[in-house]
């Protein structure tokens, strides 16, 4: 008797039908904070620990693919077991789920901010809130070098890319082509360089048998065949088509909707290293090329961005949203209506890509292991993305402190604020919401007493 419960332990769980997985990635879209490391870290406490629905092994070889591929991980993450436990639409359901609660959220805020940001309260909040941001990005920077420049090669690479943005002005698209050129190089010229630094960890614990565990063979809708990657390959682009030439067709070549959509379309496709990465390029683009919005607006997204589930690279929802709202996409009478077909619309191009990675690569990931000519590119580009983050902080703490450009005053209030957040992040370790909600405080509190 007294070995009844370690067998039934050992027991792997009942199969999990469609509708019990739509309950959980639904709650995991209204649950998912903390960025990637948070959101990596709930799925693995609840779905290899607890319900036990993957296996560790299984897990960390899924999440070392998404870590490849350009994109929001966490969310390519649950894409990949969805579509591993119920096929293509577990795969769509889980990603959908993933980002849909996020985007209305968003747009709701957004939507608080556009149309009484200009009351006292609520700008004190959003002045409090850009310093916590500025020391937020800073953070981000020391957080992924710390893991990424781990010789004098990446450390080169971080300053190379750092002199390109900051004093060249390349832009962000020709920055990570060329690390990845480098890193493809160094994976044969040097490959104790470019060599993996150990990732998320080995996958060395068990918490008992799973569902889909170490040795459970690959189900036959995971099997490669060169048919089903070319069916996954013209759907895909079949819908980025249909849905563009809607677009076209409603909105004109160089009408909003259609720009938003071409350019999200090629942000997709360069998020490596995550949602910090990509914001430089999409500041580039939004704020100095087509001027959707300001660089004050854009850390103000930011920091809404911040305080919502789901991944951060949503806060190109935001973008879409302000640019719809100034450009009134849909007339002066459906302001808000345009808005959120604006947002929507950067939504659907950000994310389709992510969602063909995973229903076409899954299969060949299931079938085969990293290898070095794989990774090293990846590890190349986080090297480069640490300089290209840094540049970003300092562009936010100029555009911080010295809001009327470097020819007007300097704003102590806003240092100070900045200062306090960053000795709470690295000196104290505090987590991003309790220092949101201290900064917005305090912004708060600014702006009542003067």
């Amino acid at each position: 008797m007294s070995q009844a419960p370690a067998v039934a332990a050992e027991a792997p769980p009942a199969p999990v039908t469609f509708r019990a997985a739509f309950w959980y990635w639904l709650r995991l879209g209204f649950i998912s904070f903390g960025g990637p490391a948070g959101q990596i870290a709930i799925m693995h406490t609840e779905l290899v620990e607890q319900k036990r629905w993957i296996s560790e092994q299984r897990f960390l070889h899924a999440l070392n693919y998404c870590m490849v591929l350009p994109g929001p991980e966490a969310q390519q993450l649950a894409t990949y077991i969805g579509w591993l436990m119920h096929r293509t639409w577990g795969g769509v359901m889980a990603g959908a789920l993933f980002v849909l609660p996020s985007l209305f959220i968003l747009i709701g805020l957004a939507w608080v901010y556009l149309a009484f940001g200009h009351v006292a309260w609520v700008a004190g909040v959003f002045y409090g809130l850009k310093p916590a941001v500025t020391a937020i990005v800073l953070h981000a920077a020391h957080r992924i070098g710390g893991r990424a420049l781990k010789n004098g090669w990446m450390w080169a690479i971080a300053a190379g890319a750092f002199v390109a943005i900051f004093a060249l002005n390349l832009p962000f698209p020709l920055i990570v082509i060329a690390a990845a050129l480098i890193g493809m190089a160094g994976s044969r010229f040097a490959p104790a360089v470019f060599a993996p630094g150990g990732g998320h960890g080995a996958a060395n614990k068990h918490y008992g048998a799973a569902l889909i565990d170490d040795a459970t063979p690959t189900p036959a809708h995971a099997r490669f065949t060169s048919g089903r990657l070319a069916r996954v390959l013209l759907v895909g682009l079949a819908l980025w088509a249909a849905a563009m030439g809607v677009l076209v067709a409603i909105n004109g070549m160089q009408g909003t909707l259609t720009q938003l959509g071409w350019f999200f379309t090629k942000a997709a496709l360069l998020t490596f290293g995550g949602a910090y990465a990509v914001l430089p390029y999409v500041f580039q683009g939004a704020v100095e090329q087509h001027q959707w919005l300001s660089a004050a607006q854009m850390m103000d997204g930011l920091a809404l961005g911040e305080t919502t589930p789901g991944p951060l690279i949503m806060v190109v929802a935001f973008v879409g949203f302000v640019a719809g709202w100034t450009r009134q996409v849909l007339g002066p009478e459906a302001q808000f209506l345009g808005a959120a077909l604006a947002a929507s619309v950067v939504t659907f191009f950000t994310f389709l890509p992510s969602f063909v990675f995973i229903l076409a690569g899954g299969p060949v990931v299931e079938a085969t292991h990293g290898q070095l000519k794989f990774t090293a590119p990846l590890t190349a580009i986080t090297a480069a993305v640490v300089g290209v983050i840094l540049n970003l902080a300092l562009f936010f703490a100029y555009h911080l402190l010295w809001p009327q450009g470097i020819s007007g005053r300097f704003d102590a209030v806003s240092a100070v604020i900045a200062l306090g957040a960053g000795i709470a992040l690295f000196r104290f370790k505090v987590g991003v919401m309790p220092l949101l909600g201290a900064c917005a405080l305090a912004g708060w509190a600014v702006s009542t007493l003067r």
